[in-house]
């Protein structure tokens, strides 16, 4: 039973939301919401039917966190094994999930001491499907996220800083840092991060593995949490091998009808690995000039030599230039404040769509939100400050606005894609950088203040994030080293197009001794 509001908190919350309530109106207000609310909660307290999911391969141990000894990259949130089926395209290769994937019966903290002690009762999407193609569910992730990032370097997070496996000095990119060290170190075979401008293949390229962000809406993002505007917001694997990533993605890819951000387009299944090794002859492979603008010298040189490489193998390689290209961070950085508040404002799924909204974990995630908001990361912060007062100063414009540009951004890239097949650019312009210690919570939070700012062209994210804003795959594919640390190249393709960018990198894979370019150097 809940506790009816007094009159004193009717008006304050109706101040907070810009209704002035007078000493004549009050009262009336107090009853009515008082009312609405008694009903509110006999519904809650109601039998009725409700829509459940059920959770396949139920036998689950509850796992356990392992300690510094089993996890010396500290990649770990939690071990368990859950065993799908017995055959299948996953079958024999050992997955996890970044921790803000919810498998039923195994806690999940979207990377927030905030939320320590949530155990969701059902599965994420591409859970089910990786146990139903024969996965073995190995644990989750460390991830920097609700409440400890600080940007998408991996280096800070509630629970600690995730080491790049080929130099513990250096930072392995975020937030999916835990699943790229957990696949770098060949703890587990594949692991699906989360990617909302970079966030799959930033890590993926400092640490050397694959990362796949797919096509928007190929992949379900049913039972993942959101951490900004929706419409930017992806899931995908990362692996050692191309046959792995491809694997995985026709496991969990097709329409589900769980996540409303699907569209007509989205087919039932995807078949990668049918394509798989069908090779780039005669492949339109074209490099974007204003992707290489600033890249480091190593980063420039390993990614034109791989370039050669797909060449030596049949591609037909050009140049392009796509201005708008030096544009989207920017567009971005716009709508991605009111974007990310409404997450908030709404409940983490949002509203309106028919469709399974879980109780626990909204209810445990609003929690954090209502009642211990000081302890989100300042950057979210930041953001959350910024939306507010843009919102108050231009009244909707900004966002309205960002995603208007959206379309001629995205036909942009679009229009090249038309006379060539693939993209190919640094996936980072810079290698993974040394991990500074802050020196002081004055300083940390300075770092994290001014990541981003405004308008500017991150280095980390310059090449990723335009493409959460289009929507296109995008494929981080390692090409080498540099000072001893990995260098990436990123194949950019049409939308559903992901098959072709597998087959492009599985191409280079086979052409170079793939072993000694993902290979650790400690």
């Amino acid at each position: 039973m809940h506790t009816p509001p007094d009159q004193e908190e009717v008006v304050a919350v109706a101040r907070s939301i810009g209704f002035h309530l007078t000493e004549e109106d009050a009262p009336l207000y107090q009853r009515e919401v008082a009312a609405q609310l008694a009903a509110m909660d006999q519904f809650l307290q109601a039998r009725m039917p409700e829509r459940t999911l059920p959770v396949t391969y139920a036998a689950r141990e509850p796992g356990y966190r392992p300690g510094a000894d089993e996890d010396p990259l500290n990649a770990w949130m939690w071990r368990c094994e859950i065993a799908g089926a017995d055959d299948g395209p996953l079958a024999g290769r050992k997955v996890s999930f970044k921790d803000h994937v919810a498998v039923a019966g195994i806690p999940m903290t979207i990377g927030a001491h905030a939320l320590e002690g949530f155990v969701p009762d059902f599965d994420a999407t591409i859970v089910t499907r990786s146990l139903a193609a024969g996965a073995t569910v190995t644990g989750k992730n460390v991830m920097n996220g609700l409440t400890g990032g600080f940007g998408f370097g991996g280096g800070i997070g509630d629970y600690g800083r995730t080491k790049n496996p080929h130099d513990h000095d250096h930072v392995p990119g975020g937030s999916s840092g835990g699943s790229a060290a957990a696949v770098a170190a060949g703890e587990v075979d594949i692991s699906f991060g989360g990617d909302q401008g970079g966030s799959i293949r930033i890590p993926a390229a400092w640490s050397g593995t694959v990362g796949l962000k797919p096509t928007f809406g190929l992949v379900s993002h049913f039972g993942l949490g959101f951490g900004s505007d929706q419409s930017i917001d992806f899931t995908g694997p990362m692996s050692r091998t191309m046959e792995d990533a491809a694997a995985a993605l026709d496991a969990v890819a097709g329409h589900d009808g769980l996540d409303p951000r699907q569209g007509r387009e989205i087919p039932d299944g995807y078949d990668s690995l049918a394509t798989l090794h069908d090779g780039v002859s005669g492949l339109r492979v074209a490099v974007l000039d204003e992707a290489f603008i600033d890249s480091e010298p190593g980063v420039h040189d390993g990614v034109m030599a791989a370039v050669e490489v797909l060449g030596e193998a049949g591609a037909v390689i050009s140049k392009v230039s796509i201005p708008e290209h030096l544009v989207a961070p920017a567009v971005q950085a716009a709508f991605g404040p009111e974007g990310s508040k409404a997450v908030f404002d709404t409940g983490f799924y949002g509203l309106f769509a028919k469709s399974y909204y879980p109780e626990n974990l909204l209810a445990a995630v609003n929690r954090v939100w209502q009642e211990q908001l000081d302890v989100i990361n300042p950057r979210t912060k930041l953001s959350y400050i910024t939306a507010e007062m843009s919102k108050r100063r231009f009244h909707g414009r900004v966002y309205a606005k960002a995603q208007n540009v959206r379309a001629a951004i995205t036909a942009a890239y679009d229009a090249v894609l038309a006379e060539v097949d693939v993209l190919v650019m640094p996936t980072c312009i810079t290698t993974a950088p040394r991990y500074d210690a802050p020196t002081s919570w004055a300083a940390a939070l300075e770092e994290n203040l001014s990541m981003g700012r405004g308008a500017d062209r991150h280095p980390w994210t310059a090449n990723t994030q335009p493409f959460n804003l289009t929507g296109h795959p995008a494929l981080a594919v390692p090409c080498g080293k540099s000072d001893g640390l990995p260098v990436s190249m990123q194949l950019v393709g049409r939308p559903l197009d992901d098959a072709l960018l597998l087959r492009a990198g599985y191409a280079y894979q086979q052409s170079v001794d793939w072993t000694e370019v993902i290979g650790l150097g400690r």
